[in-house]
């Protein structure tokens, strides 16, 4: 069995790409473009890819292809439809990031609520060297408990993001973008009712039709001027540049985001502009990729091969 890997690169230095090298003749690529793609899959049963698109073309133009291996849970960039036509098996990997992305999403709240930023530059800079007293309260921070906190999406993550939330005493709301999930254990809410109403509001659905843009102007000035935004979930599911207008004018405590409209970040991205930097936290779509969570998606990766030929 010939085995190829677009995209290495995608899953960084994890000690367990061995478990699919032992599964055939395994070739893999740290990046792999438009016009490469061909060539490097063609005569192989197997290819991995986590963002490579796989379309009509490629299956075409290569007939020995049985598998399509998505390391990732989305699988937008594979034409699903045509690979059912061509009898091309396509398997992806759902729930291998789940206690991965619900710990970033803490640790990223509590760096905005707790101003951790500005406390470490302060003793940092030698001023609490110089201090007369133990202590410095240049900003506020409050706790979680007795919070509402309200989650958008409840799934996997959404509900794994509920149970830590409640551990820190918060009063957990969520609303649900699929119409699913209604009974999740929590109150359900209108997302105009939820954004009203909560101290948080964390992001935890997929983009789709029903969800690009779903936060944007008119919802973010329903948010109190004391909440924090999160978005965990896709990029365009907010409106960056009203998020920025929001952050400048200071109709939200702050917000941060590990996915954006564009990965990489487009350069002229408005939340790069936003003048009150300290209530802005950026990541580069990382959330997803523990250590832990990235030996996982290679591990079930191997198992999704290993089912379909029968290892």
């Amino acid at each position: 069995m010939k085995i190829v890997f677009l995209d290495a690169a995608s899953v960084g230095d994890v000690g367990n790409l061995d478990e699919l090298a032992a599964l055939g003749e395994y070739r893999s690529f740290e990046l792999t473009g438009p016009a490469q793609r061909i060539e490097r899959v063609k005569g192989c049963d197997v290819v991995i890819t986590n963002k490579v698109e796989i379309g009509q073309e490629v299956m075409d133009a290569c007939p020995e292809l049985k598998l399509i291996c998505i390391v990732a849970t989305g699988m937008n960039n594979v034409d699903l439809a045509y690979a059912a036509q061509k009898g091309i098996a396509v398997k992806n990997v759902a729930g291998y990031s789940t206690d991965s992305v619900a710990q970033c999403t803490f640790a990223m709240l509590f760096y905005l609520m707790n101003a951790c930023r500005y406390y470490d530059d302060y003793v940092r800079s030698g001023l609490y060297a110089q201090s007369p007293i133990f202590t410095h309260l240049g900003r506020t921070f409050a706790e979680l408990s007795g919070k509402t906190f309200g989650i958008i999406g409840m799934g996997a993550i959404g509900r794994r993001v509920a149970q830590v939330a409640e551990a820190f005493g918060a009063k957990v709301v969520y609303t649900s973008t699929s119409g699913d999930n209604l009974n999740a254990g929590y109150r359900h809410l209108p997302l105009s009712d939820l954004l009203a109403a909560s101290d948080v509001v964390s992001i935890h659905c997929p983009l789709n039709d029903r969800t690009r843009n779903l936060i944007s102007e008119t919802q973010l000035r329903l948010m109190k001027p004391t909440a924090y935004l999160l978005n965990m979930g896709r990029g365009g599911i907010v409106d960056e540049k009203a998020l920025a207008q929001a952050l400048d004018e200071n109709r939200l405590a702050g917000a941060a985001l590990d996915v954006l409209s564009a990965e990489p970040m487009s350069a002229d991205n408005p939340l790069l502009k936003v003048q009150n930097k300290e209530k802005l936290f950026l990541t580069p779509h990382i959330a997803w990729a523990s250590r832990e969570a990235r030996n996982r998606l290679i591990s079930r990766t191997a198992a999704n091969i290993k089912t379909l030929f029968g290892l």
